[in-house]
């Protein structure tokens, strides 16, 4: 591996993360008030998101899109982390809110905000699918099972039940998994918009990755000002930790066990989603932590160290496998 390699690399990821720098620094020194940062992160998530996921949903093969064996890889490693996670931070006495959200952060990369484009610019197009594969299990079995799974500090069934629905809504009234479904249909029904139309979303499209992590960092700037409550190194940096390293490597080998087991798993697709696997944990956590009254503190931490050392383990990684 040469100097020459690892600088090509650093010229692809560095501006992503510096973007995010720029987001953190602008709200920190009260460029960008915080009154703000609720109307970028709405645009990104109704607006300029959704019309990147179409647009790559609609231009890869349908095939790429319905893989059942990359689903139930990143399937079972997804359910893994949630497992191991909360079974390591439960022995440390923590309750089953703030355990289930630690889970969500150590098993949800950042891909929709951070991975497509990065990933894109990094392979090629190509790398869109299996991407937008992960989001479709992250959005509907991750993130829902560990918002159940919060409620189980409850005295009964209830508060179980009540928070499974309140993440099947919450699901429903994502734009992302609709964007995905009606670009998988698009591409499925070799169907095209208007090319005014098209344009439109284009423009959307193109918008969404600068933005996106710009409010990256905004956001994580404002929750850790607004945390009242601090937290100790040991309480965030181990599933920070669990979330950059074990993650990834827990997918290559669910990955290549699967290839050797017989399944008809594309070693690129596998490379797409052990590299989804080293992102930095979603942004977006720390908004349904304190939604739901966890320690947002907590997961702020954990999304903000897993951010600043994904610098140097996510392009670790890219130059190991690519």
């Amino acid at each position: 591996m040469t100097i020459g390699f690892v600088l090509s690399i650093l010229i692809i990821t560095f501006p992503f993360f510096a973007l995010v720098l720029c987001g953190y620094v602008a709200a920190r020194r009260g460029l960008l008030p915080q009154a703000a940062i609720p109307g970028l992160n709405s645009f990104v998530l109704y607006f300029a998101l959704p019309c990147l996921l179409y647009r790559f949903g609609a231009s890869t093969p349908i095939a790429a899109l319905l893989d059942g064996s990359l689903v139930a890889v990143y399937l079972v490693c997804a359910l893994s982390m949630v497992g191991l996670t909360i079974a390591i931070t439960r022995k440390g006495r923590i309750n089953w809110n703030d355990a289930s959200f630690g889970a969500l952060v150590a098993a949800f990369p950042n891909t929709g905000f951070m991975g497509v484009p990065l990933l894109v610019a990094l392979l090629g197009a190509k790398a869109a699918g299996p991407a937008i594969v992960t989001i479709v299990v992250d959005l509907l079995v991750t993130s829902s099972l560990c918002i159940a799974l919060s409620r189980l500090d409850s005295a009964d069934s209830h508060g179980v039940k009540v928070a499974a629905q309140k993440a099947l809504q919450g699901v429903a009234l994502n734009p992302l998994p609709w964007a995905i479904l009606l670009g998988a249909l698009t591409s499925g029904l070799q169907l095209s918009l208007p090319v005014p139309v098209m344009q439109t979303v284009g423009l959307l499209a193109d918008a969404a990755s600068p933005v996106a992590l710009f409010t990256i960092g905004a956001v994580l700037a404002r929750s850790q000002m607004n945390s009242a409550i601090p937290t100790p190194f040991m309480g965030y940096a181990p599933v920070a930790l669990i979330k950059l390293v074990l993650h990834p490597v827990l997918v290559g080998l669910v990955g290549l066990a699967a290839i050797a087991l017989g399944l008809p798993l594309d070693r690129f697709a596998l490379t797409v989603v052990v590299l989804v696997a080293a992102l930095p944990s979603a942004s977006n956590a720390a908004l349904l932590a304190e939604r739901f009254g966890a320690d947002s503190g907590r997961i702020t931490r954990i999304i903000l160290l897993s951010t600043v050392l994904a610098f140097f383990t996510f392009s670790g990684a890219v130059a190991l496998l690519i």
